[in-house]
């Protein structure tokens, strides 16, 4: 199969993105940050937060302490499921802000899984679930970080722009309330304001460093917010691990029977086609053996060089669906004949200790096979290199070719199909093909060592 290279690693070997042309601006991010649309919408969220906040840490406590007073009798056990449900809604209402408003897009919890429909199925559900639990921590955690994140940013923000516009409405003191400026200091008989010139310049300065600081102070307050919002009111890492895994186990899948089929069509279209063709010559030169030996003779020939041919298909076939060699002797040996077998020159360099287990063994092999016909069909390259090694618990591969590069995975070539392969067993693909080329693809899998097998 085909594959095309595109976005991965830099060519300081640092995971990227080749070729991305972002938006210039000539103000550096310092100058632009307290005017641009983000730090409104963080601004805002700061701001919203502790109302919001008082709601939600009000239902929550006064339901839940309402139940738990109540669980003395049975009205407590739906007293308190109603709370947790209640809290799960507003959960996901602050979801739906921190995405509008922090572009924090977080999955929604695990649903409530219930083996059998009724209201006592419902409230065992609702109370069993650890989605419901976290929402209720939340509601009662956010409160005091929104009080504390409200009270700084609000005073950083007004004590920012105060002083920066200090020189602008500094009039207003000596005709509105007869002082001389900003009172500094003042006793019953000392007085110092800020009413010069050099003193209204450096109090605009210092308004300008926290006007600037500002929208920092306030992302590092949201990061805070992320932080609850992704922890406690989106999916369980283990709920998260189960999704991936299914989703894994479906490429797999599907994977197997691509492969499946794949086998079956080359098996009928060319060795058993042979066979069949084969079978058939023979046949006739069995009727003529008595009647023109010369003839049959001529067609048993014929026969031999498609019995020949038909071996070669098998030993290919054989070869794609795992190759002899990579069983008797290992990677180094495998891809040194997969090499050999590539239209450019490539140099294979094998470091490992000891053989991976046969599963990553074969993904290792198929993944280096599959670029380097990749290198030969498209890359239009002079050569080619291999590096194989482990690092820790990843056994890494890395693939470089001098071709013209400018391929893009996110096109849905082959190359994003082998990466879902890759996925599927925690494998990751990573690709660096800036336009006029080189292309470093580098994967990683997990090591398992033979002594797994």
């Amino acid at each position: 199969m085909a594959t095309e290279y595109g976005q991965g690693y830099g060519l300081d070997g640092r995971p990227g993105f080749s070729g991305s042309t972002g938006r210039r601006h000539r103000l550096p991010a310092a100058l632009r940050a307290p005017v641009e649309g983000r730090t409104w919408r963080e601004l805002g969220y700061v701001l919203l937060s502790l109302p919001i906040s008082i709601l939600l840490f009000t239902y929550a406590v006064t339901m839940v302490s309402l139940g738990a007073g109540l669980l003395v009798t049975f009205l407590g056990v739906p007293v308190l499921a109603a709370a947790l449900a209640g809290c799960r809604a507003l959960g996901a209402l602050e979801r739906l802000r921190a995405r509008a408003l922090l572009g924090l897009d977080v999955a929604d919890p695990e649903p409530l899984r219930m083996r059998k429909p009724g209201a006592m199925a419902w409230m065992g559900a609702v109370l069993k679930s650890g989605a419901s639990w976290r929402a209720l921590l939340y509601a009662v955690l956010h409160l005091p970080w929104a009080v504390f994140s409200f009270v700084v940013a609000v005073n950083v923000w007004v004590l920012g722009w105060a002083l920066l516009t200090y020189p602008l409405w500094f009039w207003v003191f000596p005709v509105y309330t007869g002082q001389d400026g900003i009172q500094l200091y003042g006793d019953e008989t000392h007085r110092v304001y800020v009413d010069n010139p050099f003193e209204i310049t450096v109090t605009a300065l210092v308004g300008l460093l926290l006007t600037i600081a500002t929208p920092w102070i306030v992302r590092a307050l949201t990061m805070v917010d992320r932080l609850l919002v992704h922890g406690l009111l989106g999916p369980s890492r283990l709920a998260s691990r189960v999704v991936e895994l299914e989703s894994d186990r479906g490429v797999v899948v599907d994977t197997a029977a691509a492969d499946l089929r794949r086998i079956e069509r080359d098996l009928h279209d060319g060795a058993q086609a042979r066979l069949v063709a084969l079978a058939m010559d023979l046949g006739l030169a069995k009727e003529k053996l008595q009647e023109d030996p010369e003839e049959a003779a001529r067609m048993v020939d014929e026969a031999h060089g498609e019995v020949k041919t038909a071996l070669q298909e098998l030993r290919d076939l054989a070869r794609g669906i795992h190759p002899a060699v990579l069983t008797d002797r290992g990677l180094d040996a495998a891809l040194s004949a997969v090499a050999s077998r590539c239209a450019v020159p490539v140099r294979v360099e094998v470091d490992l200790a000891e053989r991976p287990a046969p599963a990553i063994e074969g993904i290792a092999y198929f993944t280096v096979s599959e670029l380097l016909q990749n290198v030969s069909k498209h890359a239009r390259a002079t050569w080619a290199g291999v590096e194989v090694w482990r690092t820790e618990n990843r056994l890494m591969l890395q693939v470089v070719d001098n071709g013209v590069g400018g391929a893009d995975t996110s096109q849905g070539s082959g190359l994003a199909g082998l990466a879902e392969r890759l996925d599927a067993v925690d494998g990751i693909l990573v690709v660096d093909s800036p336009a006029g080329g080189p292309t470093r693809v580098t994967a990683e899998l997990p090591w398992r060592g033979a002594h797994l097998r």
